[in-house]
């Protein structure tokens, strides 16, 4: 049997014991254990075992994932979730569907503290959702704008996805936060017309605009302060050059913990929630770490992304073509797994193609992001679906999915945008050096 047969033969594994359900780092780990033992031997399998945890644990870049976490946990635990969907609300008041829009700005902001896509929708979804549903807002624009803000999570940084991207790449953290920054307010900006749009097509899947004087806008800034000095610290000091990225991570974690204890909500319930649920992410998101280093390993092996790479360039095809079939991959992916399986499953084998085209890596980083949050909110799975169900169990799957839709063509319209004019991306990672 050839290297490419048992490769792909792998890879068929690994997405059947997915659809069995399968824990995707359990999966990615004992397929490509098997797969690396049957093409070299046991020994050799079991010490790329030994090797990749160590080597994993070891990378100095890595620590600024469990501090990222924290702080995303400890700001949930502050109430500036709240203070940002107040403050959206006000300043959007006057555009159709207020609230929904509120929902977005303020899941762009939380995302700027959060980074996880999943968190920032519950978190918005517990707060937004009751309120839209007291104003009778339709069930599926409410629940279409909740599950697309909690996109924004992972497009603005601080962002884990795009910090594991750049280990994967070998590309520059901060370099890569800088890139989400403009797309992160463009598509914002595109929801926010989606929604606008969809309530003037009908009007009666929202209420008419209400009004807030000026004193009342102003006045709901008082609560941002919080957000505004953890967001510019920590990017602030690390785009001038004041802190490295580790420094800002630990610097925002410990912010934080700080702006919880201002708050009066540091409790020990608080601070024990907080920090539960740092660990419980951080060693899911370990797990599949390693799980996907020995699967790309074993994928190295086989040659599967080089050869790959050999028979596009072959194809001699632009590389809008090659955007279009990856970006079906990704959908296909996004139905059966969240976003950081599909970032260390796909990068090895995407990659070198990328490379033979000279796209730049930060600018496919910023693509892979977009294309994840599509698989995020569109059916037949889309995890922020399901998030949302879980809130309101009462609103049917169906119509979660029907409110989500018109975003998914709002995130494709991001993805041309950015594809037709890279300079939206480029523009600040081009401006802070190495």
């Amino acid at each position: 049997m050839s290297l490419t047969t048992i490769g792909i033969l792998g890879i068929v594994a690994f997405l059947c014991l997915i659809f069995l359900g399968m824990n995707i780092g359990l999966a990615l780990l004992l397929v490509g254990f098997l797969g690396y033992a049957a093409v070299v031997n046991p020994a050799a399998a079991i010490g790329v075992l030994r090797k990749v945890p160590a080597t994993q644990a070891s990378t100095y870049t890595f620590i600024v994932i469990p501090l990222f976490i924290m702080m995303g946990n400890f700001a949930f635990q502050s109430g500036l979730s709240a203070a940002l969907y107040n403050a959206g609300h006000k300043w959007l008041s006057r555009f159709p569907g207020n609230l929904a829009c509120g929902t977005i700005a303020a899941s762009a902001g939380f995302g700027a503290i959060c980074g996880s896509c999943a968190a920032t929708c519950a978190t918005m979804g517990t707060i937004a959702l009751p309120e839209m549903r007291k104003y009778k807002y339709a069930d599926r624009l409410s629940t279409g704008s909740i599950a697309m803000g909690g996109t924004l999570g992972i497009l603005i940084p601080p962002s884990t996805p795009m910090i594991i991207y750049c280990i994967m790449a070998e590309e520059s953290i901060g370099k890569m936060f800088a890139a989400g920054f403009l797309p992160g307010i463009m598509l914002a900006t595109l929801c926010i017309i989606t929604i606008a749009i969809l309530v003037k097509l009908r009007p009666e899947i929202a209420p008419p605009p209400t009004s807030y004087s000026w004193g009342e806008r102003f006045s709901s800034l008082k609560g941002l302060i919080g957000v505004v000095v953890l967001f510019g610290v920590v990017l602030g000091g690390m785009f001038t050059g004041f802190f490295s990225v580790n420094q800002s991570a630990a610097v925002g974690a410990f912010l934080a913990i700080l702006l919880t204890a201002v708050h009066k909500r540091l409790t020990w319930r608080s601070f024990k929630n907080a920090m539960q649920g740092t660990v419980t992410t951080f060693a899911m998101t370990f797990l599949i770490l390693i799980g996907a280093s020995v699967f790309a390993n074993f994928l190295a092996i086989t040659k599967i992304p080089f050869l790959l790479a050999e028979g596009i360039a072959d194809l001699d095809v632009s590389f809008g073509v090659v955007l279009i079939l990856m970006t079906v991959v990704y959908i296909f992916l996004g139905m059966i797994m969240d976003e950081l399986p599909m970032i260390l499953l796909t990068v090895p084998i995407f990659l070198p193609i990328v490379h033979s085209y000279g796209v730049d890596t930060i600018w496919f980083g910023i693509y892979i992001i977009l294309v994840m949050e599509l698989g995020a909110i569109a059916p037949p799975v889309g995890l922020n679906c399901f998030i949302i169900q879980g809130i309101a169990k009462d609103i049917p799957l169906s119509t979660i999915y029907r409110g989500a839709l018109p975003f998914v063509i709002t995130i494709l319209v991001g993805i041309l945008i950015i594809y037709l004019f890279p300079q939206i991306v480029m523009v600040l990672p081009n401006q802070i050096g190495g």
